[in-house]
């Protein structure tokens, strides 16, 4: 946030919904019925899952391979101290900043045009709410005042 506000940045904040049920398993898992289902006879009978399930140990690591990918094969690079930081360079010395907090998101760039266009191409492989302006993230309150390039973060005990 500080770059942002010293560098007068546009700051976008995403929610990426069902985070963790885009990507199919590559292992071998079962799991037995959820108790509310119930058939005669087949109460012996497992299921083997096709798709990631909230609480497996492989399900944030699927879900970061398929970002960075996606990422990835949009250009973007991760940086080498925090590999949830993707930055792009364009041609004309602009460039977008994504940080990625498990479903959170914040993009950062000096053209609002690029970070909407960036929006549009996320929004096509994953189910994402644009949440506007940075105002809350990670249980910080964000008040920002571009006009005077000062933010105030706030601890609030509300994390989503």
């Amino acid at each position: 946030m500080g770059l942002a506000v010293g560098l007068n940045l546009e700051v976008e904040q995403l929610d990426i919904k069902i985070t963790f049920l885009h990507e199919e398993i590559k292992e071998e898992i079962y799991m037995e019925h959820p108790k509310s289902y119930e058939e005669p006879n087949k109460e012996h009978l497992v299921c083997r899952l096709k798709k990631s399930l909230y609480g497996l140990k492989q399900t944030s690591k699927q879900w970061y391979k398929k970002f960075e990918s996606f990422m990835t094969k949009h250009s973007f690079n991760k940086t080498i101290g925090d590999h949830c930081v993707f930055i792009k360079r364009y041609e004309d010395g602009k460039y977008i900043i994504l940080l990625l907090y498990v479903d959170d998101m914040l993009i950062i760039g000096q053209n609002k045009t690029k970070i909407v266009c960036l929006m549009n191409t996320l929004s096509k492989s994953f189910a994402m709410k644009d949440l506007g302006p940075a105002k809350q993230i990670l249980g910080m309150k964000v008040i920002r005042d571009r006009s005077k390039k000062l933010v105030d973060i706030a601890i609030t005990r509300e994390v989503h």
